[in-house]
């Protein structure tokens, strides 16, 4: 059964199906299933006309038994405790997934970025890192961008930090602008490490990329980046690109300029010359090499999950597939590289900044985009054999590997026995 109305649940479904193949005590089992700790807020903001609006807002700090949580920040107008809640779980079985030493957390605002004027923007941005600034810090939970957010709205908030300290903060949060202790690498990085496993799953499957075709749900900043990035690092045609307004498809071929272009201009990625309409629905049911959902969760399910005619499911969004639709995939024979090891590299390079932070020495992009490839190489072939092994789904022999380390962390420290 689709848990599609609320992702914390489904999240629960994954960690517990994980957990019966590993057979794990019913303590460790039950401190996994829930946050360990949520922050909920409300705080004013005063808005251009000079009236007032509350806001509220949350932070969850998952699991921290292999490090500091962490995790990013979401303004978003149907933003919920459960999506937060999943979101944090999901980035705890991440961080363990790739083996660095953080643990999972995220957070979000339940407002709508488009509206505000930056003024605005900054005066909430500051409120709250206000509001859940005694929460973070380099060694106890580390936020970074996320939907509707950006470098701009991390400087804002590490600036409004290091204030309330009275010292800079700079790796208390990442995704920053570099001059002020940001990346190189990081803006496309969740899309980079989703090109890296799809080389490697084509790889295994023996299938040729160089000309192969591939369509994109959703258009934002990883969307636009895995366009950018399927041409020139895998040489895939991308037919079709979609987002919230509504997608164009061209079986010639959409270019990222002209779609990046598009989008840049007119906000939209609808009304490319010589393009069909298409739907967010109709393209993930498009016959290609390679599907890439990188929008929001749950977009493919039980419904629609029979009408997937991808080779690859390459998921750069969070939970975009729900739990009845993965074994529907699976009996088809679609070859699904499971979110929180396809969309890793955001995470990835957030670790590295956050060493680059810690010692004051900044690495080339050169640098970041190999030792990259290196943790996403190594992550995919390790679930690739655990999956083997166990005779499971990517899925599953992801959250077996991921799970099995954090509740390994879990009872050395002594918290369970």
């Amino acid at each position: 059964m689709d848990t599609k109305h609320n992702p914390f649940a489904m999240a629960q479904q994954q960690l517990d199906e994980a957990v019966s193949v590993l057979g794990l005590d019913f303590a460790s089992h039950q401190l996994l299933r829930q946050p360990q700790q949520e922050l909920h807020v409300s705080f004013p903001v005063r808005m251009d006309d000079g009236t007032t609006k509350v806001y509220s807002g949350y932070r969850v700090m998952y699991n921290d038994a292999r490090g500091p949580a962490k995790g990013g920040l979401r303004f978003h107008p149907d933003e919920t405790i459960d999506t937060i809640r999943a979101l944090a779980a999901w980035m705890t079985w991440k961080t363990a997934l790739v083996d660095v030493p953080l643990g999972g957390g995220k957070g979000g605002v339940v407002c709508n970025p488009k509206e505000l004027s930056p003024g605005e923007l900054e005066r909430l941005s500051r409120a709250f890192v206000r509001q859940i600034g005694r929460t973070i810090g380099p060694n106890k939970d580390v936020p970074a961008p996320d939907v509707y957010t950006n470098p701009q709205v991390m400087a804002w908030m590490v600036d409004e930090l290091s204030a309330m300290r009275g010292y800079n903060v700079f790796g208390a949060i990442t995704g920053k602008p570099i001059p002020i202790g940001g990346s190189a690498g990081r803006r496309d990085a969740t899309a980079r490490g989703g090109m890296y496993t799809i080389r490697e799953a084509a790889s295994d499957l023996g299938i040729t990329l160089e000309g192969g075709t591939a369509a994109i749900q959703g258009y934002g900043n990883v969307g636009s980046f895995a366009h950018k990035l399927a041409e020139e690092l895998l040489g895939l045609r991308v037919v079709a690109v979609s987002e919230e307004f509504g997608g164009v498809y061209r079986e010639a071929g959409l270019q990222y300029r002209e779609t990046s272009e598009q989008k840049a201009d007119s906000g939209k990625v609808t009304d490319i010359p010589d393009t069909s309409p298409i739907s967010n629905e109709d393209l993930l049911e498009l016959d290609v090499d390679v599907l890439i959902p990188a929008a929001v969760e749950n977009v493919i399910t039980s419904a629609n999950a029979a009408s997937v005619r991808a080779s690859i499911v390459a998921e750069l969004a969070n939970g975009p597939t729900t739990p009845g639709a993965d074994k529907i995939l699976l009996d088809k024979g679609v070859y699904v590289i499971p979110d929180f090891l396809c969309n890793a590299g955001g995470v990835t390079v957030s670790y590295f900044e956050m060493v680059q932070n810690s010692y004051g020495y900044y690495w080339s992009e050169d640098v970041v985009h190999e030792r990259l490839d290196t943790k996403m190489t190594g992550a995919f072939h390790e679930v690739v054999s655990t999956a083997k092994e166990y005779g499971v789904n990517n899925r599953v022999a992801a959250y077996l590997l991921a799970v099995s380390r954090v509740a390994e962390a879990m009872r050395l420290r002594g918290w369970v026995s």
